[in-house]
């Protein structure tokens, strides 16, 4: 028996949808970024991006735990001096909630070109309302 090497040809992606309402935003991140880089693909090799797309909706409705929602900030730096920048997690869940499960996810993936490949797969959306119906996303449970 010979040893198995898949190829780019051997890629067959599936979409998956994850609700976020009331998920807790860790358990939520591990999973959607388990998928996103193949490891739940029988196949999976660490050098090709074998990983599926992943919708995430109701964004606004993800949870932490504990005193987290108060505590925890986000930061970012603009590259000027003196540009340091932080936003609480409440205030960011207001103004944009997608951009925290994004970085959540996006911060468990690989560093390099294949990991932001598996980024680009990642798509969130605010409401329960995507436009990706035609490719008929298959729901992903998180216990």
């Amino acid at each position: 028996m010979s040893t198995f090497v898949p190829s780019g040809k051997d890629i067959s992606r599936k979409w998956f949808l994850v609700d976020a309402d009331g998920q807790t935003l860790g358990r939520l991140a591990t999973k959607a970024a388990s998928v996103l880089s193949g490891k739940l693909n029988p196949s999976y090799v660490p050098f090709i991006d074998m990983g599926d797309h992943v919708i995430v909706i109701n964004a606004e409705k993800v949870q932490l735990t504990g005193l987290k929602s108060q505590k925890k900030l986000y930061r970012r730096y603009t590259g000027f001096p003196g540009g340091l920048r932080e936003e609480s997690f409440e205030r960011l869940l207001n103004r944009r909630p997608e951009k925290i499960i994004e970085e959540a996810i996006r911060g468990m993936l690989p560093k390099t070109k294949i990991g932001r490949a598996m980024g680009l797969k990642l798509k969130v959306y605010r409401g329960d309302k995507h436009p990706h119906t035609a490719q008929q996303p298959v729901e992903l449970k998180i216990a």
